[in-house]
């Protein structure tokens, strides 16, 4: 079993993805069971609404309060084990998903009556297909906000601002949360409402960025050693569509990946050249030490030595472009599994194991998809 060192910060970043955040829970619970409960967690959308219930809960119950939320809002829809094969699967899913469409998640949101196109430009309702206000009552329920604002863990949400498009973070290390903060980070338009908060009105996070890793990366603290789990819901790389069928899944794939392993590679090489600037200063002569300019390139702050770990969703052949919207209790369980899985195969491998004899301020680990995509395959074939 895995424990982190005594000076290793341990954070979660949550992509936002809607009914894929199943897999951030299982992971979430699999990390917990081996020691890597969160110091610091950030997140958008349903990476905020997960984010909430860990930092909100404390470490013997927060998984328990992630299954309680996710039982909840997947309890509209029957329990059915379809035929295992792709074709039923895929009608399985997108009856599920047309179901949530039309009669919504419960504890999450619930479709207007009357919908929002035959309401008055104005009118309350008009400006979103569901009512997200039964959300708010369930998160006063199962998280804890004393704790979430006072406690031991952290916690970052990104929204966007309406009237001026530009992200804002709202962090409970400078500001009291609460549950309108979390609600503004998931209120992707037009299917949810916008959220007031002190006067400004709110969109999901996902709009700008679905990943906070920047955020958490720009605002390191004082730790020495940070080990980030970089849980994901969309994969960038993926096959080229084969029919319009196809499409819709892949767009989402690519416009809400957020480019992760390129900013990951980009903020590892950034780290590298600071590095090689401050064993250049120390070449200088002591007369070009003092320059402006040689000063200039070097770090002011010291900066932890960083262990980012991705962990991927890594979607079934027979989920489409609905996959972030199908909340049936089949497909939440199995996205809950492959977030363990995906824990389990990470924390035993070799190059986990030996991460601190790694050369370099930020090693980056990817070690889960080949077996992932190797027991999927197999799993569709029976």
């Amino acid at each position: 079993m895995t424990r982190k060192t005594d000076r290793e910060q341990t954070v979660l970043v949550l992509q936002g993805g809607g009914a894929l955040g199943a897999y951030q829970a299982g992971a979430v619970e699999e990390l917990d069971a081996r020691g890597h409960h969160p110091d610091w967690v950030a997140g958008i959308s349903i990476g905020a609404i997960n984010a909430a219930l860990i930092a909100g809960n404390p470490p013997e119950t927060c998984v328990d309060q992630l299954r309680a939320f996710w039982t909840r809002i997947t309890s509209n829809t029957a329990y059915l084990t379809p035929l295992k094969f792709n074709t039923a699967l895929t009608v399985f899913n997108n009856i599920s998903a047309a179901a949530t469409m039309t009669t919504g998640a419960p504890g999450f949101f619930q479709p207007r009556v009357p919908p929002a196109p035959m309401r008055l430009p104005g009118q309350e309702g008009a400006d979103s297909y569901y009512d997200t206000s039964e959300l708010r009552e369930t998160l006063l329920e199962l998280v804890d906000f004393d704790r979430l604002n006072n406690g031991p863990t952290r916690l970052s949400i990104g929204a966007v601002n309406v009237a001026t498009g530009n992200m804002t973070w709202f962090d409970s290390a400078r500001e009291t949360i609460r549950p309108e903060h979390i609600m503004a980070s998931g209120a992707l338009p037009p299917g949810f409402p916008a959220v007031e908060i002190d006067g400004q009105f709110y969109w999901d996070g996902g709009l700008v960025s679905n990943t906070p890793l920047k955020y958490v990366l720009d605002h390191p603290g004082d730790s020495s050693e940070m080990c980030i789990f970089q849980i994901d819901l969309f994969n960038a790389k993926g096959p080229v569509p084969q029919s319009v069928w196809d499409i819709e899944s892949r767009v989402k794939d690519i416009r809400y990946s957020s480019r992760t392993r390129f900013n990951t590679e980009m903020m590892k090489r950034l780290h590298q050249q600071r590095e090689a600037a401050e064993r250049l200063f120390k070449k200088l002569p002591k007369e070009l030490q003092n320059d402006p300019d040689a000063r200039a390139l070097l770090c002011e702050d010291d900066e932890p030595d960083i262990a980012i770990v991705h962990l991927i969703y890594r979607q079934a052949q027979y989920e489409g472009g609905s996959k972030d919207y199908e909340f049936s209790r089949n497909s939440m369980l199995d996205r809950w599994a492959a977030g363990r899985e995906d824990v389990m195969e990470t924390l035993t491998h070799p190059d986990w194991e030996n991460r601190h004899k790694s050369e370099g301020r930020i090693g980056i680990y990817d070690l889960a998809g080949d077996r992932w995509n190797r027991h999927r395959t197999a799993k569709e074939a029976k």
